[in-house]
């Protein structure tokens, strides 16, 4: 059994790009926090809903782009193969 240097850069491709989605669980820890944490102020405050929701979606828009930037690695990994000449 032999393999090829392509076959190995296709494998390691593979292996990148698993490990560049698992950039999506730290976003989504951080907006259930963030959410959690929104709820229980609208819940204190009622008054100051506007302004709490404001700032949450703004943060959690924010803390969306890492996990977009790992999706965005794994499907150059996958679909593009820079590597490959």
């Amino acid at each position: 059994m032999s393999i090829s240097g392509e076959d190995l850069i296709l494998a390691c491709s593979a292996i990148g790009a698993g490990l560049a989605v698992i950039a999506g669980i730290g976003p989504g820890i951080g907006q259930g926090i963030a959410a959690g944490y929104g709820a229980s102020a609208v819940g204190r405050n009622p008054g100051a809903q506007g302004k709490i929701m404001s700032t949450m979606l703004l943060g959690q828009a924010v803390a969306e782009t890492t996990g977009l930037y790992g999706l965005l690695v794994a499907m150059l990994l996958l679909f593009v193969k820079p590597l490959l000449g």
